[in-house]
C-alpha cells in the first residue's frame, strides 16, 4: 500500500483548449487542482515562480525549478516536454532524491511525431521532392535525368544516431522495413535489437561510415557544441544531418562552413541555438539546409495526449507503482 495521501494538491501551469482543460480537470477530480495565477501555451516557456506552487505535492507543466527544489512538500514535478535541461542539473537531481520526491517528463508523448519526421525529411532528401518543389516555385524547369538519377534509396545506408532514447528508439522501429544499419551511440552500452550501441570513443569511426547523422541529444553541459568543427569534418562526405534535439548542441558556424564547402550533403534542422532564428542569419540560405520551426514533436491532438500521460503516471503515482518517462 502506497502512503501518499489519497487526496493530492496538483498545481498546474499549462494552457490548454477548453476541451483539454475538462479532460485533466475529471482525470483529477478526486484530488484538488489549483492553477498558476501565470499560465503558458508554449510547452517550451520556462515558468514563474508562483506562490501556489508552494501548497503543492504535484507540479504538472513548466514549473520554476529553483522554486520545486526549495518547495519541501512537492513529491513530484512532471514537465509538458521531452527535454528538460532546465531540471538537468546534479543539484536539482541530488536534491530530489534525498527527499525521495519524482521528477518525470513526456517523451513517450513526442518520441513518434520526432521520429516521423526525421524520416520523412529523409525520404524528401532521398527523393529529390525539396529540389522539385524549389523548381515548381521558380522557373518550373523540367529536371528529368537529374532528379531522376540523383534519388537514392534507404534501402541499405547507415544511420548514426546520436542519443538513443525514446525518440531513438522509435527511429530505429520505423527505418527496419527499409533494411538499414542503425548505430546509436550512448553513454550505457547494453545491447538493442537491431541497433548497434557504440561508446563515444567510437563515434569518429561511426561518423566516417554513416550516410545519415542524427542528432537527438538533450541540452547539457556536456553536449554543447558536441556537433563540432572536428567531428564534421570528420562525416562521410555528402552525408546528411539531422537536428531534432536542441540547438545548443550544434557549432552552428561550424556546420555553415560544412554545408559551404560540400562535406556535408545536407541538413535538416528543426531546432536552433536561437529561437526564432533571424530572418538574415546564413542558414536560411545555406546550401541545402531546410529548416521547421521547432515543430518535430508537435500534432494536432498533442496535448490531449500529454494530459493523458499525466493522468496515467498520476495513478500510477498515487498507488505507487512505476510511472512512465521517470528521470528521478
Amino acid at each position: 500500500m502506497s502512503d501518499r495521501p489519497s487526496n493530492l494538491t496538483i498545481w498546474c501551469n499549462a494552457k490548454f483548449s477548453d476541451a483539454v482543460t475538462r479532460q485533466l480537470a475529471e482525470g483529477t477530480r478526486a484530488h484538488s487542482l489549483v492553477y498558476s495565477s501565470v499560465t503558458s501555451t508554449s510547452v517550451l516557456a520556462a515558468g514563474q515562480a508562483d506562490p501556489a506552487l508552494a501548497a503543492a505535492d504535484v507540479a504538472f507543466g513548466q514549473p520554476d525549478a529553483a522554486q520545486c527544489l526549495a518547495t519541501p512538500r512537492l513529491r513530484w514535478v512532471e514537465v509538458t516536454t521531452a527535454g528538460y535541461t532546465r531540471f538537468d542539473t546534479p543539484e536539482f537531481r541530488e536534491g530530489f532524491r534525498a527527499r525521495g520526491a519524482s521528477f518525470s517528463n513526456v517523451s513517450q508523448v513526442f518520441a513518434d511525431p520526432c521520429a516521423q519526421h526525421v524520416l520523412a525529411m529523409m525520404l524528401a532528401f532521398g527523393r529529390q521532392l525539396l529540389p522539385s518543389y524549389r523548381d515548381q516555385l521558380t522557373d518550373r524547369p523540367w529536371h528529368y535525368e537529374q532528379r531522376r538519377y540523383d534519388s537514392r534509396l534507404l534501402t541499405g545506408q547507415t544511420v548514426l544516431l546520436l542519443g538513443f532514447g525514446a525518440i531513438g528508439r522509435r527511429l530505429a522501429e520505423l527505418l527496419a522495413p527499409f533494411g538499414m544499419t542503425v548505430i546509436a551511440v550512448r553513454r550505457q552500452t547494453r545491447s538493442e535489437r537491431g541497433v548497434r550501441i557504440i561508446p563515444e570513443e567510437s563515434v569518429s569511426s561511426a561518423l566516417a561510415s554513416a550516410d545519415h547523422v542524427v542528432n537527438i541529444l538533450p541540452e547539457n553541459a556536456s553536449t554543447r557544441n558536441y556537433v563540432n568543427a572536428r567531428r564534421l569534418a570528420g562525416v562521410k562526405p555528402g552525408a546528411r544531418f539531422y537536428n531534432v534535439g536542441r540547438g545548443t548542441t550544434v557549432d552552428e558556424r561550424a556546420l555553415l562552413e560544412a554545408l559551404q564547402s560540400g562535406r556535408l550533403g545536407a541538413a535538416y534542422l528543426d531546432v536552433l541555438e536561437r529561437e526564432p532564428l533571424p530572418p538574415d542569419h546564413p542558414l536560411w540560405t545555406a546550401p541545402n539546409c531546410y529548416l521547421t520551426p521547432h515543430t518535430g514533436g508537435g500534432h494536432h491532438d498533442q496535448d490531449e495526449r500529454i494530459v493523458a500521460h499525466f493522468l496515467a503516471n498520476l495513478a500510477a503515482f498515487t498507488r505507487g507503482e512505476p510511472m512512465v518517462d521517470r528521470v528521478v
